[in-house]
């Protein structure tokens, strides 16, 4: 996530607004949205997890990433999903997929 808060300035120049939900109590979601400058939602459970697809850890009681990028009318355009801590979207690709949407939306 703290790649997002790196490229920060782009996000909000191209209107992409990053939102983060995570499984952990008020307490610590603030002091996570506190460190990266960006939104954190938090208290998700098993059952939200599971209802978009995502991995849930049952031992440790946990959601693994789960990341969707969507488009303004709401429709998935790329998501991706993780088992561990490997493999989450890079932040500055997040930039460049929404500039190449754009340009091939505006070139129609």
């Amino acid at each position: 996530m703290g790649g997002f808060s790196q490229v920060k300035a782009d996000l909000e120049s191209n209107n992409i607004k990053a939102i983060f939900i995570s499984s952990d109590p008020l307490d610590k979601a603030t002091e996570m949205a506190a460190e990266i400058g960006l939104p954190v939602g938090y208290g998700v459970d098993q059952a939200m997890i599971e209802s978009v697809g995502g991995y849930w850890e049952a031992d440790r009681k946990f959601g693994q990433p789960a990341e969707f990028l969507l488009s303004p009318e709401n429709t998935i355009v790329q998501l991706s999903y993780s088992d561990g801590p490997i493999g989450r979207t890079d932040a500055a690709d997040v930039v460049k997929l929404v500039g190449f949407r754009q340009k091939a939306r505006e070139s129609k």
